[in-house]
Parts: structure tokens; C-alpha cells; sequence
């Protein structure tokens, strides 16, 4: 069972280590490690602005448990489908918002979000893709899996960075990923994606999407398992995962994809590469990374929020006009990534005042619409937008109590 924090093992090996120990030797050990290299800080009297985390806790486990309930969910092994909009956005943002509230562990929803998840991973070649050529149509069996081997790397590795290391079952989700990275065509580098025509998760733009979450879930995930921080030290091993000379080439083909299909994303496509940019060295250049900043920051609307609307070329299919006003999604996404980039202009604590201001009061969600047709907000599928935008507005608010950190870039 994973364990969500780390607290009395850090405890029990230091008092191991400094017992048996030199005392420089354990002060190395005991430092942190897995930081990448600091950008511009912040102003000191930034603050993260009020809101209700036991409110959005309360309704990101009852969306969870929604999700888990609806048979349409159901599949094999006794597992759940991972959904793009609610399962993968709650297992990022979950563990902030644990450790913000002072839980020591998982909630029910979670933990049997997580059972499932680690369930498919281990029983990998027993599983059943989540969508059958059979009953879906040709393609959708490779689709799937391509997208689940994905979904549970990110999800579970947002656990491990939290706790400093990464777990074997993480390693195998990586491992199951990798194995089904595109080697050769319009994809290589990248995963073919689920596509049911459903901006912006299920749909062509979703490949890009997919695998910039993914350089994410990469460039956070530390190298350390169990006790390995020791052997580390005094070997010289890699400190982050994606160091690690097995999946060198991995790494390289998944940057070089995201390199070359920069330029013909969507700006949301490009704000997950900005933020991915953070975490994993050399995706983007300085020069990319602050004229999208640039482009993103002109894209601010008169009260502070970002929509949807201006981040694509979006129609919906039932030709009904997209909602023309500022949403959780969107200013959540464009607000972290600025955050984590160290982007210090006054438009970026406006964006933060928004999401304070604008997460509501009585379910404890920040709006959004989708952007394929007109749903009732009230409705389990019309929340889904919601479902994404509450977990990354969490996301937002977090980093701001973070330091800003960059890694290099190629200039």
C-alpha cells in the first residue's frame, strides 16, 4: 500500500544515519536534493489569497466518488476507467491539498481511486483496454491503453513527488508508458491518443496534451526508491528520475516530439508545455518561454481570469456559442504555469485574486463550460469542466506558497 507521508521515515533514518554517520556527512544527506535550479524570487509579501480548501476537498472527493459510483466506469478486474477530466486533474491536485489540510492519509474515494490504479498497473497484460475495438470501433483498443498507460503515471507520480521518492509500482506505470511510446510516424515520441472528438481531453489536439502532462509527471518524479537516497549520495546516481540512462532515449524522442509540434498547438496546449518547461530541462527556450508568457499575459481579461474561449479555435458541435467569460480552467492552467515559471508581473496575482474570488461558495468549485456543446451545469457530465478547473485552481494557489523555480532551457 503506498504510503502518502514520509515524515517518520525521514525521522527514523536520520536517526540512523546519525549514529553511524559523520556529521557532515549526515547534514549532506539530510539536505534536499531533488530542487531544480532557483529562478527570480518571489516579491516577500506575495500571499496566497483566502479560499476554501475543506470546499473544494468536499467536493473533489464527492466528484470522485460520483465517478466511482456510475456504472459506465466499471471495468474489468473490479477497476475504474481513469477519466482525462476528473480522475486525472484530482490525482494532481489531491496530495496538495492533503498536505495543505494536514491529513495523514488517503480519503475513501482516493484510496480506492489509487487500489484501482495500481491494480491495472500490476495486472498490465491481464487488463482489458478500457474502450474495445468491438464495441467502439477500430483503433479505440490501442487509443485507450495508450492514454491509461499515461493517466496512471501522472497520477501516481504526483503522489511520489510529494513524498520525495518514487515507489516501484510508480517506476512500473512508467515502465508500461514508455513500452507504448510512439517510435516511428506523425506520433514518435508521443502516445496516439483517445479520440471521441471531445475538446480538449478525447481529440487530435489531445496527443500534444497527453504527452506535455506527461513531461510534467516526468520531470517531477525523484529517483529515490525506498532507501536508495544513501546509495545516491556516495555512488553519484541520478537525482530525478528522467536522469536515469534506461529511458534516455525515451526522453529524448518525448522532448524532441514536443520541440517539433510546438509551434501548430493551441495556447493551451503550449501553457501545458510551459509549465512541463519547468520541470523537465531544455523543452523550451528562454525565448519561447517568455514570449508565451507575453502572449498568455495579453490574453488576461478586465476581471482577472483567463478563459477557454481564447486559448483555442474551438466550435462546438452543436454550433451553440462558447461561454464568452473567465473560468476556473483556464485561469487555474495559465496561473500555475506563469507561477512556476517565476513570472513575477502584478497580472499574475490578479489571476490568483480571480480564483479566490471566484471559487463558489456553497459547493466549494470553480466554473467552467465545455467546449463541445451546451450541457446543464448542474448535470454529472455538464461538471466536468468544473471537475478540471477546481483541481487545477487548487494546483494555482498552491504554487503560490512555493518558492519559483526554473530549470535550464536551451537558448
Amino acid at each position: 500500500m503506498r504510503s502518502i507521508s514520509n515524515s517518520p521515515n525521514r525521522s527514523m533514518l536520520g536517526l540512523t544515519l546519525a549514529s553511524t554517520l559523520p556529521a557532515a556527512l549526515f547534514f549532506a544527506l539530510s539536505w534536499p536534493t531533488t530542487k531544480t535550479v532557483l529562478a527570480a524570487d518571489k516579491p516577500v509579501s506575495a500571499e496566497t489569497p483566502a479560499w476554501d480548501r475543506a470546499a473544494a476537498e468536499r467536493y473533489l472527493d464527492g466528484r470522485e466518488q460520483d465517478w466511482q459510483d456510475w456504472g459506465r466506469t466499471h471495468k474489468d478486474h473490479d477497476t475504474f476507467c481513469i477519466s482525462c477530466h476528473t480522475q486525472a486533474p484530482y490525482g494532481m491536485a489531491r496530495p496538495a491539498l492533503r498536505q495543505d489540510l494536514h491529513e495523514p492519509a488517503p480519503s475513501g474515494a482516493e484510496r480506492v481511486m489509487l487500489n484501482s490504479i495500481e491494480k491495472r498497473v500490476r495486472m498490465w497484460k491481464d487488463v482489458e483496454p478500457f474502450y474495445l475495438d468491438a464495441q467502439y470501433g477500430k483503433g479505440k483498443e490501442i487509443e485507450s491503453r495508450n492514454a491509461e498507460s499515461v493517466l496512471n503515471a501522472v497520477i501516481l507520480s504526483s503522489y511520489d513527488a510529494r513524498q520525495g521518492r518514487i515507489t516501484d509500482i510508480t517506476r512500473q506505470a512508467f515502465d508500461n508508458a514508455w513500452a507504448l511510446q510512439s517510435k516511428d510516424g506523425p506520433t514518435a515520441g508521443a502516445w496516439v491518443w483517445q479520440n471521441f472528438h471531445y475538446t480538449p481531453w478525447e481529440s487530435p489536439e489531445s496527443e500534444y496534451h497527453g504527452a506535455a502532462l506527461f513531461a510534467v509527471a516526468l520531470g517531477k518524479a525523484p529517483a529515490y526508491a525506498k532507501n536508495e537516497k544513501l546509495s545516491v549520495f556516495l555512488n553519484g546516481k541520478a537525482q530525478r528520475y528522467y536522469e536515469d540512462p534506461k529511458i534516455a532515449a525515451n526522453v529524448a524522442a518525448l522532448r524532441g516530439y514536443l520541440q517539433s509540434h510546438y509551434d501548430a498547438q493551441p495556447l493551451l496546449n503550449k501553457t501545458v508545455a510551459l509549465w512541463a518547461s519547468v520541470h523537465l530541462p531544455d523543452l523550451l527556450t528562454h525565448v519561447q518561454r517568455d514570449k508565451l508568457a507575453t502572449e498568455l499575459l495579453s490574453r488576461q481579461r478586465a476581471d482577472g481570469g483567463w478563459s477557454l474561449k481564447d486559448l483555442g479555435n474551438w466550435e462546438r458541435v452543436d454550433n451553440t456559442p462558447l461561454q464568452d467569460s473567465s473560468d476556473g480552467y483556464a485561469t487555474g492552467l495559465v496561473v500555475l504555469a506563469l507561477e512556476e515559471n517565476g513570472v513575477t508581473d502584478p497580472r499574475v496575482s490578479h489571476g490568483l485574486d480571480w480564483l479566490a474570488d471566484n471559487q463558489d461558495k456553497t459547493t466549494g468549485a470553480w466554473p467552467a463550460w465545455s467546449l463541445n456543446k451546451q450541457r446543464d451545469p448542474n448535470s454529472n457530465i455538464g461538471q466536468f469542466m468544473s471537475d478540471a478547473a477546481t483541481s487545477y485552481a487548487i494546483l494555482a494557489l498552491d504554487a503560490r506558497k512555493e518558492p519559483a523555480h526554473r530549470t535550464p532551457a536551451s537558448e
